[in-house]
């Protein structure tokens, strides 16, 4: 009886005599602010990708820049909207806001944060700038990228040292969303790689390429300790659960932000570190990632393939469907780099495919995430296994 105070509540009040309509004016209540958790940045970072990787690709596409500014400043409304949420979620919702950071399901999605952030402010240098201008597209970047990178390298280590003295996740329930935190310097890596030519030539020009080189290394390396635990996982345990089978998708991210890393930072080297350093840092670019881009094409290809089934199994829409939007668009920001240097069709050709799959992802999971703010169902309390599953016979 506690679980519905309210049911009992109203069984206690006078019903209305036959006949007696109810003449007050309806109040809309705008949606609660409790269930909104950190992984609500993953709709602004799956927009602000759509936006940047557009403008990326090696292509001249009629219209496609005004659009992608068009989608650049949904982004930057977006940031603001989810900022504006999750700030008043700390405030009112203090005890369910700790839950979360508790929870080993939800807090790796605060490396969403960081990488919101860091998204919207390389949208904003690289698509932005034809609206709000140089300096000032600068300066947003410049903010975002610095206060995106801070949050980032926090959670990548703030995680895991909660993973590990008071989540203690049980063998084998290793998931891709422990990737979200760690996948956030990497993120960085490559937007400071927009920032290394605006800096004044010298020492702070090559310590900031080197520091993106270093984050670079830092989320490679994590990124190599979780990915066997993920894959082992999925062996031993079976698929995900349908609501989580999304959240495959979440390994391309890594693989396609480094190739997108390693490929910007071989454009900044040059002015930056002496020839043959910069020589070198432009052969890595290829050398690294053609070989992950292949392992990101094989990935997609059996996370495809799971989805598919989850999907025949009645997989429903779950905000884990916008892991289809930004890992995506890394893959096609990394795939249009190698183009870029190698002059290869092909590569320009898969980066334009793997757009065109982002933009329909884009487009599907922000009208279902639209439809289910507005409805309510993705801002009410998540449902009980037990209630789901009673629900269902």
């Amino acid at each position: 009886m506690a679980i519905f105070p309210q049911t009992r509540t109203a069984a206690l009040l006078p019903r209305p005599a036959a006949g007696w309509t109810d003449t007050r004016p309806v109040v809309r209540r705008l949606p609660s602010l409790r269930h909104i958790g950190p992984n609500w940045y993953a709709s602004v970072m799956g927009t602000a990708i759509v936006a940047s990787a557009g403008v990326a690709l090696p292509v001249d596409v009629p219209g496609l820049r005004a659009a992608c500014t068009v989608v650049w400043a949904l982004s930057a409304v977006l940031l603001a909207a989810v900022l504006a949420a999750r700030a008043g979620h700390w405030l009112h919702h203090r005890d369910q806001a700790r839950a979360h950071l508790l929870d080993p399901a939800v807090a790796p999605f605060y490396g969403c944060l960081a990488m919101a952030l860091l998204a919207v402010g390389g949208a904003t240098l690289t698509v932005g700038v034809d609206v709000v201008g140089v300096r000032a597209a600068l300066a947003v970047d410049v903010v975002l990228f610095v206060a995106g990178t801070a949050i980032g390298l926090v959670a990548a280590v703030v995680v895991p040292y909660l993973m590990v003295v008071r989540h203690r996740p049980a063998p084998g329930t290793a998931s891709p969303v422990w990737l979200l935190p760690l996948v956030a310097p990497m993120v960085s890596a490559s937007q400071g790689a927009l920032l290394v030519p605006h800096v004044a030539a010298g020492q702070g020009r090559e310590a900031l390429l080197l520091a993106c080189y270093a984050m670079f290394g830092l989320s490679l390396l994590a990124t190599l300790v979780v990915l066997p635990l993920v894959f082992a996982r999925l062996v031993h345990q079976g698929p995900l659960p349908l609501a989580l089978t999304p959240t495959l998708f979440l390994v391309l991210g890594p693989l396609g932000q480094s190739t997108t890393a390693v490929n910007q930072l071989a454009d900044a080297a040059p002015g930056a570190v002496a020839g043959p350093y910069a020589s070198a840092f432009g052969a890595f670019g290829v050398l690294y990632g053609v070989p992950v881009m292949g392992f990101a094409l094989l990935w997609l290809a059996l996370a495809g393939s799971m989805v598919i089934r989850a999907t025949r199994d009645g997989m429903g829409f779950a905000m884990t469907w916008w892991a289809f939007t930004f890992p995506v668009g890394t893959c096609v920001t990394g795939a249009a780099g190698l183009a870029r240097h190698t002059g290869l069709d092909a590569l320009t050709w898969l980066a334009v495919a793997l757009y065109a799959f982002l933009v329909v992802a884009w487009a599907v999971a922000g009208t279902r995430t639209v439809r289910g703010v507005v409805s309510g169902a993705l801002t009410a309390a998540p449902v009980p296994p037990a209630a789901a599953t009673a629900r269902t016979r």
